[in-house]
């Protein structure tokens, strides 16, 4: 089995190496630090399994779900997060994640839902399930829609880069990043970067751990 491991915390990356290895021997695990990477990784080694965390810089877990697929199809992703709100969970699975584990799971859990993940079957934490449950029977808000190369770039605004550094990051022309930034304020009735910022924060894009 390969596994794509994406954190950006070295230390929780290390621990899970170590639980992989405890669950499958044998399995290679490749690892990333940020969503972007995380793509990246997929498309030149094709993993059977991504373990995938939510909040990461430059580019977060649940809108790199969709490019992570695109890169390679048959590569199932589960969450592995410290965000334990509906909100978190019913867009993961929306956007096509497989599973949902809360990071502090015991080990007994990550083994659950990996066996349930590679055989194809959906696996939420218990404590989570009820809840993901009653927000997937809600109606969805009705949200601004958003593009995912202007999600892309709202979480790079809110994260301080500057419209240079948007544009060397995801390979656009400088023009480009503004004429994407001013259709953002647009849309969303911000115009400025602190009420980019504080969106960003009430949607989930960033965090603030």
């Amino acid at each position: 089995m390969r596994i794509l491991l994406a954190d950006d915390h070295a230390l929780m990356r290390a621990g899970l190496v170590a639980l992989l290895h405890r669950y499958d021997p044998n399995c290679e695990v490749i690892e990333a630090a940020d969503g972007r990477a995380a793509i990246d990784l997929a498309r030149r080694h094709t993993p059977d399994i991504c373990l995938l965390d939510v909040s990461m810089p430059g580019l977060n877990g649940i809108d790199a779900i969709p490019l992570l697929r695109r890169a390679s199809p048959h590569t199932r992703v589960l969450i592995v997060s410290m965000h334990t709100t509906a909100q978190h969970v019913s867009e993961a699975l929306r956007e096509g994640a497989v599973g949902y584990l809360v990071k502090d799971a015991a080990a007994v859990e990550l083994f659950e839902a990996l066996k349930a993940v590679a055989a194809g079957r959906p696996y939420v934490s218990p404590q989570l399930a009820a809840l993901t449950l009653a927000a997937l029977a809600q109606p969805t808000p009705r949200k601004v829609a958003l593009t995912g190369r202007q999600r892309e770039i709202l979480q790079l605004i809110a994260e301080g880069h500057s419209t240079r550094d948007i544009a060397e990051r995801l390979h656009l022309s400088v023009k480009t990043v503004e004429t994407h930034r001013a259709e953002l304020m647009r849309r969303l009735d911000i115009h400025d970067v602190a009420g980019l910022t504080r969106h960003a924060l009430r949607e989930g894009i960033i965090s603030l751990d």
